[in-house]
């Protein structure tokens, strides 16, 4: 199919310059803001733990329940930012953000803890579903790569700064510190939207919003994923056996919709799109979990405190952070295709490596398996989101942005769930002590295992995708 392009004029006036600037400088902050929350908040998992008598499924559960509540409201926000304005939506969305992460750094305990996570999710999934469609509304198919290159370096920045400052605050503030410290940066972040992004973008504007196709989606992820964590119970088959009874009526619904919140045509008639799509869920799927498990390694098999924990896997954010804007501009030359399939494939080297884990891993190793990591993330990312973006009409941008980030969030839940049922079959509901190190040892093997035949699997969508560019020859415009 042909693929919507437009090009900038030779010019721009001054008021496109400082458009195209606000809008990138918010995008690129929002970007930092909840990668550093997130590995910031990994590091302090165990203090947190000991802090309010969870155990490893209850921790497992404060990572995961944000990813739920952002992966829910993604795809009903991005389409309600294609109606009513994606500026209005993303700057709500960064001010509900910001002031969940002020109530979490008071929770009282473990639930409501849990429960002001939701809230925080509500506004990621704001942001994720607006960012990039902001973007690209603003900059030409072109200059895409480029700017969303440069974004996706200051998400993996996030990802260098969290464990780092996270493990120093944690040591020494207090787990309550991570939350704390997000509020004056998510503060400023929503200053530069109301006063500096000047403008709105509402491709849609005027069509009805698909409530019931909202709720009947968000249902078909909770009832997924919460069986998802409870198999290989009973109750586990249910929840995921209800999860595709939902999606099933989601399906038929959306099907006889006018306006629907997830036109399904753009899976059925778009084979980038679609197959970029599936290749974003199963490396997020394949890839997620790795730092919950190294965490858990290096903080109880390896016996390090929260700053060192973090200082160790450094070198994984850091080549992202420091590839990533390259990969962006690769991909607006080269097929995206190439350049993602050869970051799966540094991404399942990796993975294959850290299944050899043991309590006598030299950390030179260690660092070698996360810069692996690190590389194939960065190759695959900023190319992946290019040919998503570029493969939509602009009508679709936020719906576009929003699916994108459905993919790498549910990947992301589902990459949780396996990580929950892992650590349930192997260590169970315990406080992990000494004695349970090996099961923990044996659970993070079986992990890595699963991690690489999925990043294999990822490998043959990405490169199944078809090509973006013109010309006879995949490298022809390199």
């Amino acid at each position: 199919m042909t693929m919507p392009s437009s090009s900038a004029p030779p010019t721009l006036p001054p008021a496109d310059l400082a458009l195209r600037r606000a809008a990138l400088t918010a995008a690129a902050a929002s970007a930092f803001l909840a990668p550093f929350t997130g590995s910031s908040i990994n590091v302090a998992l165990p203090t947190l733990g000991a802090d309010f008598g969870l155990d490893a499924v209850d921790l497992n559960w404060v990572a995961t329940v944000y990813l739920l509540a952002t992966a829910i409201f993604l795809v009903p926000m991005g389409r309600l930012a294609d109606i009513y304005g994606r500026k209005r939506v993303f700057a709500l969305g960064v001010a509900i953000f910001t002031l969940a992460s002020g109530a979490c750094a008071l929770a009282p305990n473990g639930p409501t803890l849990i429960a002001l996570r939701v809230v925080q999710g509500i506004g990621s999934a704001m942001n994720f579903g607006t960012g990039l469609a902001i973007l690209s509304s603003v900059f030409p198919a072109g200059e895409r790569g480029k700017v969303l290159g440069i974004t996706v370096f200051f998400t993996y920045l996030g990802l260098v700064a969290g464990p780092v400052v996270g493990g120093l605050l944690t040591q020494h503030l207090g787990w309550r510190a991570v939350f704390l410290v997000v509020v004056p940066f998510g503060a400023l972040a929503y200053s530069l939207v109301q006063f500096r992004l000047h403008g709105d973008w509402a491709g849609a504007r005027g069509e009805p919003f698909d409530k019931t196709g909202a709720l009947l989606y968000g249902v078909t992820l909770l009832l997924g994923m919460l069986g998802l964590a409870r198999v290989p119970q009973l109750l586990g088959f249910a929840g995921m056996g209800l999860s595709a009874l939902a999606l099933v009526v989601f399906v038929w619904w959306v099907g006889r919709t006018a306006s629907p919140v997830l036109d399904l045509r753009l899976f059925r008639e778009n084979r980038v799109f679609a197959l970029s799509n599936l290749a974003a869920f199963i490396h997020y799927a394949a890839t997620f979990g790795a730092g919950f498990f190294l965490s858990l390694y290096l903080q109880y098999v390896r016996g390090m405190g929260p700053q060192d924990a973090g200082l160790v896997m450094l070198p994984q954010p850091i080549v992202m952070a420091l590839c990533s804007p390259f990969a962006g501009r690769l991909s607006d030359k080269v097929e995206p295709r190439l350049v993602a399939t050869s970051g799966m494939l540094l991404t399942a080297v990796g993975l294959a490596m850290l299944t050899t884990l043991s309590s006598e891993t030299s950390m030179p190793f260690l660092m070698t398996c996360l810069a692996l990591l690190g590389g194939g993330f960065a190759l695959f990312s900023s190319p992946n989101s290019n040919a998503v973006m570029s493969s939509v009409d602009p009508r679709s941008l936020g719906l576009a942005s929003a699916l994108l980030g459905t993919m790498r969030l549910v990947g992301q839940m589902v990459s949780m769930g396996l990580a929950m049922f892992v650590v349930s079959t192997f260590v169970g509901a315990v406080k992990i002590a000494p004695q349970h190190h090996d099961q923990l040892l044996q659970a993070t093997h079986v992990a890595f295992l699963v991690m690489t035949v999925m990043s294999l699997v990822g490998m043959a969508a990405s490169m199944a995708r078809g090509r973006m560019h013109a010309g006879p020859d995949d490298l022809s415009r390199s």
